[in-house]
């Protein structure tokens, strides 16, 4: 099971809406998308919501994490 998906993973989606994954449906919100233009190395959690009337997996994006900055080493 996918814990998390990155922009890349969800194919750089440019666009609000419901999409196909592997995983189930995925909608992303223009709020989703202003963070992975903003960050777009920044990983959201997927969110499982009741299963529909089709029993077909849904999700949406919850709390995002951002990757830490590199670090330079002591000296150089």
């Amino acid at each position: 099971m996918v814990n998390k998906i990155s922009w890349q993973k969800a194919g750089r989606v440019t666009e609000p809406g419901r999409y196909m994954f592997t995983f189930g449906w995925l909608t992303v919100t223009a709020d989703d998308l202003a963070i992975w233009q903003q960050y777009p190395q920044a990983t959201f959690t997927l969110v499982e919501l009741p299963r529909g009337e089709g029993g077909a997996e849904e999700f949406h994006l919850g709390a995002f994490e951002l990757p830490l900055p590199m670090r330079e080493e002591p000296g150089s």
